[in-house]
């Protein structure tokens, strides 16, 4: 019988990568929260309609990539290919206006897209997303960009670049969009087959057309950024002057307009030049009508997304290596040390050590094999013969050196050990 595989574009996360999302997420719970932010976490499965309403019906996440089926009720469901909209969601439902710290959100989890699986680029994806409502100020946009830059260098990243954006308010993107319509439409015959139907149901996202012939047409378009009114001016200039303040360093793209209908102002995104076609690591902006649009109160918000596969992907091309804790290995010989090592094994792990020891009888050189195989960086060797003179033998795996280690206090001792990195304080 044929066994059963994985769905094309959906990855198991197996126990010698999870280390690298670990990391990840980690870092992220602790800037975030030291930011402000407090996590939410909401379903995977939404009603269509929040999606369709929110992304907008004629962006290519709705009309081609969503994972959408009728229930047995006949309800349309969609498994979020984005949190933004599922976070405003909870927000209005559960009245968190009301609440005076329910202002900044975080969330991490799998989002899914109908799309052809390529490097980074997966049908179903983890993100990590950040959520601000209620301010207006630019100071906040900066601040979020700041915090994203803060991250990434916790993390060691380097080789990436912002670029930031305004795309303008309702306001002033109006006329531009006839504007940019008029250029659009005397070259039509050159676009591709899914520029053409852009062209009339919503042409910003001809900027997003990865086809050569399309990109070489929109370098003459006429820019967005050139059409803004004065308090999106001024709104941008004050952005970029808080950047320069927190010396975060950025690159101006006027053709930038992101994928999703919701964005007002203020967009930006993290490129990187080394992932090949798939460039963007995360990105965001301000979305000040959202809220209002899906039934609730008339709050600003602003917030981003970073795609956690992309952004582990360049910390593995790096080989920005987690480091991970020392290993204790335990080898026993004989059944009153396998007795005693046994406990030895447990007050280590509940004293944050990690530590394995071998539970079936293999001789000592077997043991220190499978010690060698767990990139063990300490063992305890402990036989009946240094139970009866209570102590055991410390080998460091790195150093080759092998020291005696008294029983009485070992835990404490090898807590002392670890923490100075030095086999030999074990002499003393």
């Amino acid at each position: 019988m044929e066994s059963i595989q994985a769905i094309k574009g959906m990855n198991d996360i197996l126990p010698d990568q999870i280390h690298w999302w670990q990391r990840v997420e980690n870092t992220a719970r602790s800037i975030l929260e030291n930011f402000g932010y407090r996590e939410i976490r909401t379903p995977v499965l939404e009603k269509t309609e929040l999606f369709s309403r929110s992304i907008g019906e004629n962006t290519d996440i709705v009309e081609k990539e969503m994972y959408t089926f009728a229930d047995r009720k006949g309800e349309w469901l969609t498994l979020r290919p984005e949190a933004t909209a599922s976070i405003v969601r909870a927000f209005i439902q559960h009245n968190l206006q009301a609440d005076p710290l329910a202002r900044k959100f975080y969330s991490t989890g799998p989002m899914f897209r109908y799309e052809r699986p390529q490097k980074g680029r997966y049908r179903q994806f983890h993100q990590l997303d950040a959520e601000v409502f209620g301010v207006e100020d630019p100071m906040l946009d900066a601040e979020l960009m700041y915090m994203l830059r803060v991250f990434l260098e916790q993390l060691g990243l380097s080789g990436v670049v912002l670029h930031i954006n305004s795309l303008g308010c309702p306001a002033c993107r109006a006329p531009y969009r006839s504007l940019l319509q008029t250029f659009l439409l005397q070259n039509r015959a050159t676009f591709c087959s899914d520029c053409q139907r852009r062209l009339h149901v919503n042409p910003l996202r001809v900027f997003d057309c990865k086809v050569e012939r399309c990109q070489k047409i929109i370098e003459n378009a006429p820019m967005l950024l050139d059409s803004i009114c004065e308090d999106c001016r001024d709104h941008f200039a004050a952005v970029r002057s808080y950047l320069d303040r927190l010396q975060t360093d950025y690159e101006i793209n006027p053709r930038m307009v992101r994928g999703l209908d919701y964005y007002t102002r203020t967009t930006f995104e993290i490129i990187t030049d080394r992932l090949g076609a798939q460039n963007a690591v995360g990105g965001g902006g301000r979305y000040d009508g959202l809220m209002r649009d899906l039934g609730g109160p008339d709050l600003s918000g602003i917030g981003f997304a970073i795609g956690m596969e992309r952004l582990i992907l360049l910390l593995q091309q790096q080989r920005s290596e987690p480091q991970r804790s020392p290993l204790v290995f335990l080898a026993i010989l004989g059944d009153q040390a396998k007795q005693e090592g046994f406990l030895i094994t447990q007050q280590l792990r509940s004293h944050g050590i990690e530590a394995e020891m071998d539970y079936a009888r293999h001789s000592l050189k077997s043991q220190m094999r499978r010690a060698d195989k767990l990139a063990a960086h300490y063992v305890v060797i402990l036989g009946d013969e240094e139970m009866a003179a209570g102590a055991a033998q410390l080998r460091d795996m790195q150093s080759k050196q092998q020291s005696s280690i008294p029983l009485d206090g070992l835990v404490p001792l090898l807590k002392e050990i670890i923490r100075n990195g030095d086999a030999t304080a074990a002499k003393n």
